[in-house]
């Protein structure tokens, strides 16, 4: 027979972590520039290919200068081979115009096989590699998360969707 389980000694403290995002009921309570925006990432769902889920993903990043990129999800048949839209936006981003800071990020998606009823969220993977960029750019992104026909949420800051992001400034060795 084991003794008792003893928690003599044992010091706990609880935490609590908040995020802060606006829900929009439409996109037309948006600021000009950025319901633009969700209608452009309406537009890169059209390059999505996505035939095994049939869960299409665009997303519109518009950068410092004005420019707009567009990205869609890319599935492939040898699964986990694909990439979400946003890596492939962030990843587009880095390799071509990493001199022009990202400010917003519009994501929307869509699917025949049932009615989306709010924004979808980034995975985790896609958070993470955004977490890295704006490290990179030294500065914030504005994230919208667009449900067409319904909410739009908005936050700046990755920290907003993904509290514990993974950084260890000692392995960037300077």
């Amino acid at each position: 027979m084991y003794p008792p389980f003893s928690f003599i000694g044992i010091k706990m403290t609880e935490h609590q972590i908040k995020i802060n995002f606006t829900a929009y009921d439409s996109v037309d309570e948006l600021e000009v520039q950025d319901k633009k925006l969700c209608l452009e990432a309406i537009e890169a769902l059209k390059t999505s290919h996505s035939p095994y889920s049939k869960f299409r993903v665009g997303v519109a990043m518009r950068l410092q200068s004005g420019k707009i990129l567009h990205a869609s999800n890319q599935e492939n048949v040898a699964y986990p081979s694909g990439l979400c839209a946003e890596r492939v936006a962030l990843f587009h981003w880095g390799a071509n115009h990493a001199d022009d800071p990202i400010e917003t990020m519009a994501v929307t998606a869509h699917t025949d096989e049932f009615e989306l009823t709010k924004p979808v969220t980034s995975c985790g993977a896609c958070l993470q590699v955004l977490a890295e960029y704006e490290k990179k750019q030294g500065c914030a992104i504005k994230m919208l998360l667009y449900c067409q026909g319904g909410a739009v949420w908005s936050a700046t800051g990755i920290e907003s969707f993904l509290p514990f992001l993974f950084f260890e400034d000692r392995l960037n060795n300077q």
